[in-house]
């Protein structure tokens, strides 16, 4: 803890040469191509650190660490969130929206963990040579505290990397700031710079050595107003943002919320068991406050 400490109280005024020198970066998360990613990708770039981005086709919300060990070898069937790439191109390759950077960024069709293997194994591997010094995942749009952090793809990332021993960051903010990737919102910016604030302050505390220690990976969250937001430690509270259950019909039981999301794709809800969610309406208690 003293240590994490320090690092986020380090002064940030150093070299951005030494850090292109020192750091590699592969930024992946589990929403796909997104204006939080593009935001922190840009930021990354502006400081001199060499960044990779690998992100999921599509959104991939709440897959954790899941895997699909028999992946698709077929060309893409549809576009990818944003146009990422275009039905047709292969299942993993280069972004080819227009209007970005060529070259660093990559797109996985699959699980976020997937994408961050293909950013890892096959995209670092080549450029490189080996694994980053450092994976960042998100910054994801919603925070992840709670019990909802054991479902997210976000954190999964970051706890695939560092089991991989590459210390590795989960970040989380407002559910607002994610959007369109040509388009961040004044918050995106503002969540991005925090991030390399934090990369840097890291960064600064371990010269020469690895940014966090070996197993380690941290999981922050930004909240919804950045006005004033300090650097605190904390852990994972028991408190949930979100009601999730199981129900017997996903026609009959669904939540205003995931009706509202079937709707939003066009598909009609059917009249078989499922997974509906809601956001949880009571309030933390005091003593689940730690996260909150």
């Amino acid at each position: 803890m003293k240590r994490l400490m320090a690092a986020l109280a380090a002064s940030t005024a150093f070299s951005a040469c030494a850090l292109a020198e020192s750091r590699t970066i592969v930024l992946t998360n589990d929403d796909g191509l997104t204006a939080n990613v593009v935001a922190l990708y840009s930021a990354l770039r502006t400081e001199g650190y060499d960044v990779i981005v690998s992100v999921p086709c599509q959104n991939q919300s709440g897959m954790s660490g899941a895997l699909s060990f028999s992946g698709p070898v077929a060309p893409l069937s549809e576009n990818c969130l944003h146009d990422a790439a275009q039905a047709g191109d292969p299942p993993a390759g280069p972004v080819t929206l227009e209007g970005l950077e060529e070259g660093d960024l990559y797109y996985a069709y699959g699980t976020p963990v997937m994408a961050l293997m293909y950013g890892l194994d096959v995209v670092a591997a080549n450029r490189w040579g080996g694994d980053p010094d450092l994976v960042l995942s998100g910054p994801n749009g919603g925070q992840n505290v709670g019990g909802v952090t054991l479902n997210s793809g976000t954190v999964a990332n970051a706890q695939h990397a560092a089991v991989r021993g590459i210390p590795a960051i989960a970040l989380s903010a407002s559910g607002e700031t994610d959007g369109a990737p040509l388009e961040p919102s004044e918050d995106s910016r503002k969540v991005a710079e925090l991030s390399v604030q934090l990369v840097k302050a890291l960064d600064e505390a371990s010269p020469g050595a690895p940014i966090l220690p070996d197993g380690l990976a941290l999981n922050v969250n930004f909240p919804d107003s950045l006005d004033g937001a300090a650097w605190r430690p904390s852990q994972i509270g028991t408190f949930n943002a979100y009601d999730i259950r199981y129900v017997e019909s996903l026609s009959g039981d669904a939540t205003p919320i995931t009706r509202a999301l079937a709707d939003s794709e066009g598909v009609a809800l059917p009249d078989l068991p499922g997974i509906a969610f809601d956001f949880n309406r009571a309030e933390p208690t005091e003593d689940q406050l730690m996260d909150e």
